[in-house]
């Protein structure tokens, strides 16, 4: 009896043993479905990709600081030159070519 019990056992055994393959094949099925259909909604949505996102805000922070760079260098000319900012386009007047004093050259 004990020669039936063994076969008995191992016919279980191998039974449990095909059974965790089968689960285990179907799990990695699942995952591969949900992985796609993950990949699909995303692509669907239109997100921008991280390395795309780093490489803008990148590119705004050096824009940032080459503006901050500007305006310091504009108040240094504004200041050298006695603070005085032409801000306005100048009128035309009818005097004499070479004599208009609103020129921006005459600002100067």
């Amino acid at each position: 009896m004990t020669q039936t019990s063994g076969r008995l056992f191992d016919g279980i055994g191998r039974l449990m043993t095909d059974a965790v393959g089968a689960a285990d094949s179907v799990k990695r099925e699942i995952e591969t479905i949900v992985r796609s259909q993950a990949e699909r909604i995303l692509g669907d949505l239109d997100l921008v990709r991280r390395e795309e996102f780093e490489a803008v805000r990148e590119m705004a922070a050096n824009a940032r600081a080459e503006n901050e760079k500007l305006a310091a260098r504009i108040a240094a000319l504004e200041g050298a030159s006695g603070g005085s900012t032409y801000t306005e386009a100048p009128e035309q007047s009818s005097t004499i070519p070479g004599n208009d004093t609103t020129s921006p050259a005459a600002a100067i």
